[in-house]
């Protein structure tokens, strides 16, 4: 194979791999790579449906005014992600603001922003967001077919009792048939290739491997960034004060304080949720959620306030997982640590994706090219969509 074939194969590996990167970050509700603004708040720099580059916030320095960051809103839109242009920092945190809007979001509803709420950044050049017209419509456009497919899958037996954690042998039953069924299609609609045009030279074969080694990385890679990026820490002030208010986190001293605290999961795919407090005064009603997609799911949270009157900050970690392994299990490896839990994950979405291309291509090389015409599958790709 010659060195241009191989960079064209790489460009597509990389195009590929960034559409299910999008298509992941959307159903899990965490950019991954690339991101799109639904409203117009943030006209003219980006049109409703038009797309960015998102460089998540751990490869980041802290935003300065001028950045276009998307933050995980507290009141904007009922909370989620929003993608709007940092005005000025103060001490409280950030203030933001779409570009069409005439004030800022904490002249609205929302509280200043902490950088812990910030999960990405609007990649900028010469001081310009890096805009991809038009890419928000089209995911939006295959929403409706990936949820036609969810919803297929959502059928397979014991599917749903393993979402929330709990294994059922149906689902093993449910898989087999499922791969029967896929292996009996690819049989029917992908060997009908005539005798005789069997070529000594085979310059336009893709080797099984490296085909099974996309697919890994097309489903793991994305799984993995969501997890990681997913999961993080938020910090919440407490007051100890002589002169107790209103606001439910200014209390008297050694007092305790009792609120609600809300997770949302703005995703289409279920997650699960481990809510861990850094300090022995903060606890928790329930530590462990699984909340579907477009759900959100609530606890109380218990603070106590020290002898010592001031203001103290604590934090609270969440870790997120996708719930494909029996809950109980991703608890007891999360223990050790939550790498181990998210390597297991992965080890399952791994080995799911061998078993799949196995099944569906055998361990032959893949024919690139059509019969009887020597075009190969870079040229198709370049005459159908170029």
């Amino acid at each position: 194979m010659k060195v241009s074939e191989l960079v064209e194969y790489a460009v597509i590996a990389v195009l590929l791999l960034a559409v299910v990167a999008l298509l992941f970050g959307q159903a899990l509700g965490q950019p991954i790579l690339l991101g799109y603004v639904e409203t117009g708040s943030m006209e003219p720099t980006m049109e409703p449906g038009d797309g960015f580059v998102a460089i998540p916030s751990v490869l980041t320095d802290a935003p300065e005014a001028g950045d276009v960051v998307v933050f995980q809103a507290e009141e904007l839109h009922g909370g989620g992600l929003t993608t709007h242009r940092v005005v000025r920092h103060t001490s409280e945190g950030y203030v933001t603001r779409g570009d069409a809007n005439p004030f800022t979001d904490q002249d609205n509803v929302e509280p200043p922003v902490r950088e812990s709420q910030i999960v990405a950044e609007a990649l900028q050049l010469n001081g310009e967001v890096v805009v991809i017209p038009g890419l928000g419509t089209g995911v939006q456009a295959l929403h409706g077919a990936v949820g036609a497919v969810a919803g297929v899958f959502a059928g397979l037996p014991g599917l749903s009792s393993l979402l929330r954690g709990e294994f059922s042998p149906m689902l093993l039953v449910g898989i087999g048939g499922g791969l029967i069924v896929l292996s009996l299609v690819v049989d029917v609609f992908g060997s009908s290739r005539p005798a005789g045009t069997r070529s000594r030279r085979r310059p336009n074969y893709l080797s099984i491997g490296v085909i099974l080694l996309i697919l890994v990385v097309l489903i793991s890679a994305p799984a993995t960034v969501s997890m990681v990026l997913g999961s993080g820490t938020t910090t919440v002030d407490i007051v100890s004060s002589q002169s107790p208010s209103e606001n439910p986190l200014v209390v008297s001293p050694g007092e305790s304080a009792t609120v609600e605290y809300r997770l949302i999961n703005k995703g289409y795919v279920p997650m699960m949720t481990v809510v861990e407090a850094g300090h022995p005064d903060v606890t928790f009603g329930q530590t462990v959620f699984v909340v579907s997609g477009q759900e959100s799911a609530t606890t109380t949270l218990t603070i106590r306030a020290p002898q010592q009157t001031g203001a103290y900050t604590r934090e609270i970690t969440e870790q997120r997982y996708l719930p494909i392994l029996p809950q109980s299990l991703i608890l007891t490896l999360h223990a050790i640590h939550p790498w181990v839990a998210i390597a297991a994950i992965d080890v399952l979405l791994v080995v799911g994706a061998l078993a799949l291309g196995i099944v569906t291509l055998g361990m032959s090389p893949v024919r690139l090219r059509t019969v009887g015409r020597n075009i190969s599958f870079v040229e198709q790709l370049k005459r159908r969509f170029l």
